[in-house]
């Protein structure tokens, strides 16, 4: 099986997200695919099918499937559109999570992904105990969302994993603030429960931090920071029911699996 591994919303080696991309003719077994990506123990691995421009994406932390995953995404597009089929300029994803699409735009690499706006909720003892810092406020979509008043707050969260995994239905807890002034806003993404303590750079996590930036601070178009110790850079544009996320990627390894 070949084997890539594309450093993702970065333009140099050793930052951004890793992302393993593994292209197949045809499906592993689940029991497979998950083996593959504990082995690789990176936060996800991206197993993609298909060819003509059009394929079949699955992403698998190193202990579960996932329904949507940013990072692995533009790593699976840059590896087609520079290995696999580099004549095209777009790729199409079918996906757990719809429809996803990736354009190749100069050095960058645009993706097409769902809006998930967040709602408030109340429950804030355990988020506080879990992030070693109380938030202003706390929102809820696929992930938790806790807003904090400045970047350096953020920046320095000393988390507690095990207060974490027993915040109720927390697939992931975002940590979120306005930038510094050379952003529009920063993050933190964990989700100790799916195998991932902090990710690095979660695309996906935008899907629910640009509509929430874009109302609090009125541009539809946003530059975002991830303060992760690797780091990354996330381009954004909301359209409304679609957000669109760029970044570049810098690939880091290609070989094959033996299996």
């Amino acid at each position: 099986m070949k084997y890539f591994v594309v450093d993702a919303f970065t333009d140099s080696l050793f930052s951004g997200n890793p992302a393993g991309v593994c292209p197949v003719s045809e499906w592993p077994d689940d029991a497979v695919m998950l083996r593959i990506a504990a082995e690789n123990n990176l936060s996800e691995t991206a197993f993609i099918c298909g060819g003509g421009g059009k394929y079949h994406i699955r992403w698998f932390t190193p202990v579960s499937e996932f329904d949507l995953c940013g990072h692995a995404t533009l790593g699976s597009a840059f590896v087609i559109l520079n290995f696999l089929e580099p004549q095209r300029q777009a790729v199409d994803f079918t996906s757990m999570s719809g429809p996803l699409r990736v354009v190749r735009e100069g050095d960058r690499y645009t993706l097409d992904f769902p809006a998930r706006p967040p709602r408030p909720i109340a429950d804030m003892d355990l988020v506080t105990q879990a992030l070693g810092a109380k938030p202003q406020a706390l929102f809820l979509a696929r992930d938790h969302v806790a807003l904090f008043d400045s970047a350096e707050t953020v920046r320095t969260l000393r988390p507690d994993f095990d207060a974490m995994r027993r915040i109720e239905n927390c697939i992931g807890l975002i940590a979120t603030a306005p930038g510094d002034g050379s952003c529009d806003f920063v993050s933190r993404y964990f989700a100790p429960n799916d195998g991932i303590l902090e990710d690095p750079v979660t695309g996906s996590a935008h899907c629910t931090l640009v509509p929430f930036w874009r109302q609090r601070l009125g541009r539809s178009e946003l530059t975002a920071r991830q303060l992760s110790a690797r780091g990354g850079t996330l381009y954004c544009r909301d359209c409304g029911e679609r957000i669109m996320i760029s970044g570049n990627a810098v690939l880091y390894l290609q070989g094959e699996l033996a299996l």
